[in-house]
């Protein structure tokens, strides 16, 4: 299998070796342990230690100094897969941190639910996050035209970029439905005793019919009968376990725009149309637009990441219902783009946010000129 270089590599590389804890977060599958083996699989001073096993995970919970030279010995760099399931493992690791000052710990984490709780608090100051995401069109195609990846898109739009899935593509909609069904939750249900795994299907079912369109937390609860406060705070959840994220809209003016909405995208469009079960190819999908937003949002946002770029993002909707899809404020700079599959007719930026906002820098993106949107060239 093709092993393709990661982005990420190069902002974790110039951080070895100095005095900091690396944590690398991201949903389940994305890629954490094949990144780290392909960085450090030649080092022959690395003690790998994998906290899904019930042996590693009890010999690491509350140990003290002296366990720990037992495990460590000499090695210098030491790795810890899925540390979140390690009880107290911010202590864990602030104590290596603080009496092992030449060993270089890299911590990996499938979630953030408890991440921040349990390991960011005790290592304030002696720690670096990072965060992996499903492959990135310029991961996949380093060296491709713009013709050849524009042809690659169909089917990604259906079936997203998730490592196993785009390496093994005949096979790409059972384990896209084994990832949904296997470890989309699991997480999610282990935190705090939630054992409501058909609320977050019947949510997740919702927000995936809704995607890229405003989310009311009323209207959501009253089709779920709860309560608005129980629908955000699961959708903060599935947040939390990288499976969407959250929009806010853009306002200058609250009296004549909206300024309090969200919008919710998945991270990744195979995810979503698993949820659905929905693969069908284009020419028989009614939701082409929605897929083709969510796509170039999610590619723009991880590669916005990946380049360290401090950029916040929105959409905008005035109260006359006139609306972009996207909009980026870099170093005080607005950004606003449209997201059309349709190459035919000429497609233009809203009239009416130009109108308020004419020093803003505007594109529509289509499948002629996403590469430059997506950071691919």
């Amino acid at each position: 299998m093709k092993i393709l270089e990661r982005r990420l590599a190069h902002q974790i590389l110039p951080w070895l070796n100095r005095g900091k804890v690396i944590v690398i977060t991201g949903a389940r599958q994305v890629g954490k342990t094949t990144l780290l083996q392909e960085l450090f699989s030649s080092k022959d001073n690395l003690i790998w230690l994998n906290a899904d096993e019930a042996n590693v995970r009890l010999r690491l919970e509350n140990t003290s100094l002296n366990m720990l030279q037992g495990i460590i010995g000499n090695y210098k760099l030491l790795i810890i897969d899925e540390v979140q399931r390690i009880q107290n493992a911010g202590l864990l690791l602030k104590l290596i941190a603080d009496n092992y000052k030449d060993v270089q710990v890299i911590a990996t984490g499938s979630s953030a639910l408890d991440i921040s709780e349990t390991i960011f608090e005790p290592l304030t100051g002696r720690h670096l996050l990072f965060h992996l995401y499903p492959f990135a069109l310029a991961e996949l195609y380093p060296k491709k035209s713009s013709f050849e990846v524009e042809q690659e898109l169909p089917f990604h739009l259906v079936f997203g970029n998730y490592p196993d899935v785009c390496q093994q593509r005949a096979d790409a909609a059972i384990l896209l439905k084994n990832l949904a069904n296997q470890y989309l939750y699991k997480d999610i249900l282990t935190w705090k005793n939630i054992r409501k795994p058909e609320l977050l299907d019947k949510l997740l079912k919702l927000l995936a019919y809704q995607m890229g369109s405003e989310v009311s937390y009323h209207e959501l609860a009253t089709k779920l009968n709860v309560k608005a406060e129980t629908v955000e705070s699961y959708i903060t959840l599935l947040e939390k376990a990288f499976v969407v994220f959250r929009l806010r809209a853009y306002s200058t003016n609250a009296r004549k725009e909206l300024s309090k909405s969200n919008k919710v995208y998945f991270w990744d469009n195979g995810i979503r149309n698993a949820i659905l079960d929905a693969f069908q190819p284009l020419e028989l999908r009614n939701d082409i637009g929605a897929l083709w937003e969510n796509f170039m949002i999610s590619e723009r946002m991880k590669m916005n990441a990946c380049v360290s770029n401090a950029t916040q993002s929105f959409f905008w909707r005035n109260y006359n219902q006139s609306e972009v899809d996207y909009l980026e404020i870099t170093e005080g700079n607005l950004s606003a783009f449209e997201f059309k599959w349709g190459t035919k007719k000429k497609n233009t930026i809203n009239k009416a946010f130009t109108i308020a906002y004419p020093d803003a820098e505007t594109e529509v993106v289509t499948p002629l000129n996403f590469m430059r949107f997506c950071r691919v060239i």
